[in-house]
C-alpha cells in the first residue's frame, strides 16, 4: 500500500463514507472504490461490510486499520527526526479557514511564517467558516480560523486572534422588499425578509435572540459562508446578521450599512483551532506557536 492510499484508507475507516472519503480526498468514488477492492484482494479478507445504508469495518479492516495507523505515525516520527538533524524544518500543513478570515488574519501569519519556515509549504482552503471545527476534528485540515464556541471539545487546542461583534445589515439602495420595514432604527422583524446563516454561532445566536425577543422572523434565504449573506443583502433581498469583521473586510462593504439594532448577542471570539494531539508536529507547532508573537 502506498502512503497516501493508507491516508485515504485511514479517512475511509474514520468517516465510513466512501463519497465523503472521496470528496475530501480528491479521488474519484471509482477510483476510491477500486483501491479498497484491490487492497482486499492482496490481503484475501473484505475490510468493509457494505450495504445501500451503511459502511462497516470487519474483523480484518479493525486490523488493518490498527495496521496503517502505527504505519502512518512510524512515518511521521521518521520524517520529523530527519528534519531535526537537518535543522530546518519542511513539509506540509494544511489550513482551512473563510475568505474573510484570509484577509482579515492569514495574509500577515503567512507572511511571519514564510520568513521564519520558506521551506514548510501551506495548503490553503477556503469555505464556509461554520464547516471549521468539523473540518478539523475529522483529521481533514492540520490548522483552522474559526469562530469559538462557548464550550470547546476537550480534543482541540484554541488561540484566540480577534474578537467581533454580530451585527444587522440592510442594503444600502435596490430594495427588493419594502423599506419602511426598517426605517427609522424601527425594524418590522415579522415582516422584513431575513438572510442568515444554515449553522454555526451566529444561526444559533439569532435563533437564540428571537426566541428572548419573542419575535418569528420571516427568513428570505438560508445561506452557507457569511460572504453569501453580504452579497445578498448588497442586492437588497433582505438583512442579515454577520461578524462585523465579515462587513469590514468585504469588497461589498459600500454597498451594505450596519442598521441601530440593540441587542446582547455575544461577540464572536475568533481564532486558531487544532487537535491537541497534531502538536507534536514540529511544523504545525512553529505555525501555532508564531500565531502568539
Amino acid at each position: 500500500m502506498k502512503f497516501n492510499e493508507l491516508q485515504i484508507f485511514l479517512h475511509l475507516c474514520k468517516t465510513l463514507n466512501f463519497a465523503r472519503t472521496s470528496a475530501a480526498c480528491h479521488v474519484s468514488p471509482s477510483s476510491l472504490s477500486r483501491m479498497i477492492q484491490r487492497l482486499e484482494a492482496e490481503l484475501g479478507l473484505p475490510l468493509f461490510e457494505r450495504d445501500n445504508r451503511s459502511v462497516r469495518l470487519t474483523a480484518a479492516g479493525l486490523a488493518c486499520k490498527r495496521f496503517a495507523e502505527e504505519t502512518r505515525d512510524n512515518w511521521l516520527e521518521l520524517h520529523r527526526e530527519l528534519q531535526a538533524q537537518d535543522h530546518e524544518l519542511q513539509g506540509e500543513i494544511s489550513l482551512f479557514c473563510s475568505v474573510t478570515a484570509s484577509y482579515s488574519f492569514l495574509y500577515e501569519l503567512l507572511s511571519r511564517f514564510r520568513d521564519s519556515h520558506p521551506r514548510i509549504e501551506p495548503k490553503i482552503h477556503t469555505g464556509d467558516s461554520a464547516q471549521t471545527l468539523d473540518r478539523i476534528q475529522q483529521d481533514q485540515e492540520d490548522i483552522g480560523i474559526a469562530a469559538i464556541p462557548p464550550q470547546i471539545p476537550a480534543t482541540l487546542a484554541v488561540r484566540t486572534l480577534a474578537d467581533t461583534p454580530l451585527v444587522f445589515i440592510a442594503p444600502v439602495q435596490g430594495y427588493y422588499f419594502d423599506k419602511k420595514l426598517i426605517r427609522d432604527g424601527d425594524i418590522a422583524w415579522q415582516q422584513v425578509p431575513m438572510i442568515l446563516s444554515e449553522k454555526g454561532l451566529a444561526r444559533q445566536s439569532a435563533q437564540a435572540w428571537f426566541r428572548r425577543m419573542k419575535i418569528k422572523p420571516n427568513i428570505y434565504a438560508q445561506v452557507a459562508g457569511n460572504e453569501a449573506i453580504v452579497s445578498m443583502v448588497s442586492l437588497g433581498f433582505g438583512i442579515g446578521l454577520v461578524p462585523q469583521l465579515v462587513v469590514d473586510n468585504s469588497p461589498l462593504r459600500h454597498s451594505i450599512r450596519i442598521l441601530a439594532v440593540d441587542h446582547d448577542m455575544p461577540p464572536f471570539a475568533v481564532g486558531l483551532c487544532v487537535l491537541k494531539r497534531k502538536l507534536a508536529n514540529p511544523l504545525i507547532k512553529a505555525f501555532w506557536d508564531l500565531a502568539a508573537l
